[in-house]
This record gives structure tokens, C-alpha cells and sequence, in this order.
């Protein structure tokens, strides 16, 4: 069922989103060679609750398996839901995916960043740039009266544009008072148009983009996704609701 927000309630949720801005901001500045992925965590678990807010992913169950930290963290060719641990070392030259959300007050935030280890090379650099502009061009289109195809179209549009593959397994989604609701975002064309966009509905657009192909394989961990042929992902999101004024980026500083 797709519930759409109030305005009271689209400010419940910034106020959510505006931690996990903040963490992620911090993530950024930590995430240099040789600090672990735990250590990430742990400042992410630290802050978010100085702040009176919860981890949502600590805790959240799939299928029975439940995920065991606060921050998913993938690395190079992880396309999303990276497990962190004290044994996974940064190292110079990785790019890094920080998917991150919290509850506060009963409403949710969600939001994720790619970020460069020390010097990366080139191609890394532009397929980090190259999925980040899908992402604000979906976020272009997240206006009321359009269709999510409108998201959907404009985020492969500029991903494939630069050369690059779009991930089918995972989606964006709707976001409230559940991490995950309804509607599904998809990254790329379905063939449908899909819901109509209306005043009040807040999406979490989360665009996650290969260099090589679009295949991905589950890791034995039973969460991280990589992709088949061994190359890079990135993934970048934002929680957008759609206002009478146009997209509202919930999780921006």
C-alpha cells in the first residue's frame, strides 16, 4: 500500500534524514587507507544514537537472515550490502559504498555515497561522477504528475550514456514509516509507466551502476552483492519527496 506524507510528516522524516546526512559526511572524512570497515561502523552506530536515533539496518531481517551492522559497506566490485568487519582494511586506490539510513520518531532516513580511498585511478573517478549525475537526473524527474518510468528512464539514460550498466536486482523504493514500502523505483525501463507521482510521496532513489556488465552474484556471507565479472560499482542515493514545488532531497547536510 503507498501511503503519502504530510508536510508534517515529510519534516519528521528530515529530521531523520538530516542524521544520516551527517553521518555519511563523517563516514567521507574517515574512510582512508587502513582504517577497517568496523571501525566505520562504529562510528556510524556511536553518532547515530548521541543523536536519539536507531541504526535501521542493524538488526533488519531478509528472509531470516538478519543484517549484523549499522552501515552497509561494499568495496570496488561490492555493488551493495557489504557486511563491515575488523579484517576488511581500506587500502589506497578502493572506492567504497556507504549505504546508510536511520529511524527517529517512527519515521525513516536513507540515503547512500560512493567515496574515493586516497588516490583512485581515472575510470574509477568517472564511474563514481558518471552515478552520481543518474542519480540527481532521477531526482529531476521525482515531480508530481509524472510516472516513476520518468525517474527510471532518466537514471539509465545517463548511466548508459557514459558506457556504463545498470544493476536489476535491487531498486529503489518507497520510504516512511517502514525503511522499505511501496512503490518499487527501478534504475532502468520496465516497459510500464508506472505509478503516477503525487504531492506527498517520498522515494529513496538509489541508482547503483557497473563499469562492465550488469550481472551480480551473491557473496557466501549471504548480503553482499558483487558484480559477476569482478569490475566496479558505485551506488548513490538520496530520500526525495515529491512537493508541489518540485523534488524536496531529504538527506542533503
Amino acid at each position: 500500500m503507498i501511503k503519502l506524507k504530510s508536510p508534517q510528516e515529510i519534516e519528521r522524516m528530515r529530521a531523520a534524514s538530516a542524521i544520516v546526512a551527517e553521518v555519511l559526511a563523517t563516514l567521507r572524512t574517515r574512510a582512508r587507507p587502513g582504517v577497517s570497515t568496523a571501525e566505520l561502523d562504529a562510528v556510524a552506530e556511536e553518532l547515530t544514537r548521541r543523536r536519539g536515533a536507531v541504526p535501521a539496518f542493524k538488526g533488519y531481517e531478509v528472509g531470516g537472515r538478519v543484517f549484523p551492522a549499522s552501515v552497509c559497506i561494499s568495496i570496488n566490485d561490492e555493488v551493495v550490502h557489504g557486511i563491515p568487519s575488523a579484517a576488511r582494511i581500506l587500502r589506497d586506490g578502493d572506492i567504497v559504498g556507504l549505504d546508510f539510513g536511520v529511524s527517529l520518531d517512527g519515521y525513516f532516513g536513507d540515503a547512500a555515497t560512493t567515496v574515493a580511498v586516497g588516490q583512485v585511478a581515472p575510470d574509477a573517478e568517472r564511474l563514481m561522477a558518471a552515478t552520481e549525475q543518474a542519480l540527481h537526473a532521477g531526482i529531476e524527474a521525482a515531480r508530481a504528475g509524472g510516472h516513476v518510468a520518468d525517474i527510471s528512464g532518466a537514471i539509465q539514460d545517463v548511466a548508459e550514456s557514459a558506457g556504463y550498466s545498470l544493476v536489476r536486482e535491487f531498486v529503489g523504493h518507497g520510504i516512511g514509516r517502514r525503511l522499505h514500502e511501496e512503490p518499487q523505483v527501478p534504475n532502468y525501463r520496465t516497459g510500464a509507466r508506472g505509478m503516477r507521482l503525487k504531492e506527498g510521496l517520498v522515494l529513496a532513489i538509489e541508482p547503483m551502476v557497473n563499469a562492465g556488465g550488469p550481472e551480480v552474484y551473491l557473496k557466501e556471507d549471504g548480503w553482499t552483492a558483487a558484480t559477476r565479472d569482478g569490475r566496479l560499482s558505485a551506488h548513490f542515493e538520496h530520500s526525495v519527496a515529491v512537493t508541489a514545488n518540485g523534488p524536496y532531497i531529504l538527506t542533503l547536510p
